[in-house]
């Protein structure tokens, strides 16, 4: 490179010193060895928090992340006093620069992470260590309240990752997860766009080992591990202590580096400042702990300060470093388990016959002796299961578990209680599905459930922790820890008249994936229901069982026509009833419309679920024969 001197030799100068400082970085780049070299034999000391140590430096009255490009001289402060305690594995102070949090400019977003990574960098070149340290491009997840889709979450965790790549850093690291799903496209984007980039995943649990999405730390990790990603770990959510409780129960990490970077203890709020008291020395103790249970980058998260960080070095300073090795442990062969619910005879064998589910819909009120009254006239009717819809539409109804289990005491049919996701959190969940199983209820249809009406939404208030897909993960990691000896069977519902058959269609693979045995449908009341089931059923093979809902009368049609979401009830139908028919007349038009549905249908599908209007279950008989 050759440079032309000014009078003054500044032009020169300054494009000569630039040539140095890029040589010295090469070399530093060509010294340092790769992180997944490095680690196979070496532990890495992590930094400490940045958003809440920024907090405690300089105040509240900011995003840290803002500071990026307003007060570049913050940032580069704080990474250097984490250099300086021993940290060695540096993220950059962008946990919440995303178009939610910080700008709907994707242009500003990506000048932020340009800006971020190049104090980060900056801090390390002026460290003067000679040792390695790495860079990671820090990410976090995007609230809740942002309002993005999960198609938007995806494109925006993916968009992030390229500017991560585009500034130069050595590892991407995704931290405080409730789960991988939306960073399934930024992952794979990663791996093949830059190979040698490190990546991690971290996944924030709290002291129980579950995740705001219900999942547990073991399933996150297992699961995580069997990503294209380089490391797993734990961050935020609990303090060193619980941490370490917390890795007692994670198998072999599935082969991958692991991360560990608690909070400093729990927090108090004094003034809506959120304040850590955990000591350094206690926090160090703890991780010398988590190190020896196999973690190999050890830092910390919320609350952690850069003397945290210098105990911890401190404290692992010596600590002998077994060689790692990144093999995969063998699988444990699987025992053979005896299958439970209704799709199973005694022998736990799949009943080769097409299944009946009759649907009984709990009362308003306390008095269930009508709805016992069905439930006896079914015994001996070729009925496989009753089941019992969850408070539909968002209005209170007796609760489906507790209905189902005095049907099954008296009754001796097997029951499946429907478990919406409103209104029930996931540790109301995992309780609900251990109390159902000490009763002896195996079958659940788990669906994500209607909203509340519009004229109680003042006074009642809507949770929605997660939606089917997200409660049948958890009733799978159930069946895989809590109840392996006999599994509970789950199922989910198919919207056939859904506009989009696609959408619908990648739902029930979601489903599938997630443990889903069985599949019910929404009322089938014409021949396009029925190509679109068969379609459904053709290209993911789920067992499915077919709803038959006969009508009673011509204002019963109108009224699922018009009133009720997601069912699809043609002018034609509605004619077949009589104006001012009597109710035998319109009982058999409603018998014989379930007749030619299910004659439509019986090629393909693996059994019915029938809806009677007022629990009018004495048609089945008649429909059956």
């Amino acid at each position: 490179m050759y440079c032309k001197l000014t009078e003054n030799g500044a032009w020169g100068y300054n494009v000569l010193k630039l040539k140095i400082e890029i040589t010295q970085t090469a070399l530093r780049q060509e010294k340092k060895m790769n992180l997944r070299g490095y680690l196979i034999n070496n532990r890495l000391a992590a930094d400490g928090a940045f958003g809440t140590y920024y907090a405690e430096k300089y105040g509240n009255d900011e995003l840290p992340e803002a500071a990026n490009t307003m007060h570049p001289e913050r940032v580069l402060e704080i990474h250097t006093e984490y250099i300086k305690a021993g940290a060695r594995y540096i993220r950059t102070n962008t946990y919440a620069s995303n178009s939610s949090l910080l700008s709907n400019d994707e242009q500003k977003v990506r000048e932020n992470v340009n800006a971020a990574v190049g104090i980060a960098r900056k801090a390390i070149e002026q460290s003067g260590i000679e040792e390695n340290i790495y860079l990671a491009g820090d990410i976090g997840p995007i609230p809740e309240m942002s309002g993005f889709s999960k198609s938007e979450n995806e494109s925006e965790y993916t968009r992030l990752a390229s500017y991560m790549l585009e500034a130069g850093v050595d590892a991407v690291h995704f931290e405080t997860f409730a789960d991988y799903e939306e960073l399934l496209p930024a992952i794979r984007y990663i791996r093949d766009s830059a190979e040698d980039i490190f990546i991690s995943v971290c996944f924030s649990v709290n002291q129980y080992g579950y995740s705001a999405a219900g999942l547990s730390a073991k399933r996150l990790i297992a699961d995580a591990a069997k990503l294209p990603v380089d490391a797993v770990g734990l961050n935020c959510g609990v303090g060193s202590g619980h941490m370490a409780q917390l890795m007692d129960g994670l198998d072999s990490f599935g082969g991958k580096f692991f991360i560990a970077l608690p909070n400093a203890g729990y927090p108090n709020f004094t003034r809506n400042q959120m304040h850590f008291g955990g000591a350094p020395a206690y926090f160090a103790g703890k991780m010398l702990d988590i190190a020896k249970k196999g973690a190999d980058i050890v830092g910390g998260c919320c609350g952690t300060r850069p003397e945290t960080i210098q105990k911890v070095c401190e404290k692992l300073n010596g600590l002998p470093r077994c060689k790692k090795t990144t093999a995969a442990a063998a699988e444990p062969e699987a025992e053979q388990v005896k299958k439970r619910g209704f799709l199973y005879d005694e022998n736990g064998e799949l009943k080769k016959k097409k299944l009946i589910a009759v649907e009984l819909a709990p009362p308003f009120d306390a008095n269930d002796e009508k709805l016992l009254e069905s439930a006896h006239s079914l015994i001996g009717a070729g009925v496989d299961v009753l089941t019992f819809p969850d408070s539909p539409s968002g209005r209170t109804r007796i609760d489906s578990v507790l209905m189902a289990d005095k049907v099954h005491r008296e009754t001796g049919i097997a029951v499946m209680p429907h478990i919406c996701c409103r209104d029930k959190n996931a540790v109301a969940m995992r309780s609900l599905f251990m109390g159902s199983r000490i009763n002896d209820i195996y079958n659940m249809l788990i669906i994500t459930g209607d909203p509340l009406p519009s004229m109680v939404r003042e006074t009642v208030k809507s949770v929605f922790n997660f939606d089917s897909v997200g409660l049948m993960k958890i009733a799978q990691e159930m069946n895989e820890e809590v109840f392996c000896d006999s599994p509970l069977c789950y199922g989910g519902a198919i919207n056939q008249g859904r506009k989009n058959i696609e959408v619908e269609l990648g739902r029930v693979k979601k489903k599938l994936a997630a443990g889903a045995d069985f599949f019910l449908t929404q009322p089938v009341f014409s021949e396009e229901d029925v190509n679109r089931l068969r379609y459904i059923k053709e290209e993911t093979g789920a067992r499915i069982l077919c709803g038959i809902m006969p009508l009673i009368s011509r204002k019963n049609a109108l009224f699922m026509k018009n009133e009720i979401a997601g069912v699809n009830v043609p002018d034609e139908l509605v004619e077949r009833y009589p104006e001012k028919g009597s109710k035998k007349e319109g009982e058999a038009v409603g018998i014989e419309l379930a007749k030619q549905m299910i004659a439509l249908t019986e090629d393909f599908v693996d059994g019915y679920y029938f809806s009677f209007p007022f629990n009018r279950t004495y048609l089945l008989k008649e429909i059956l024969n």
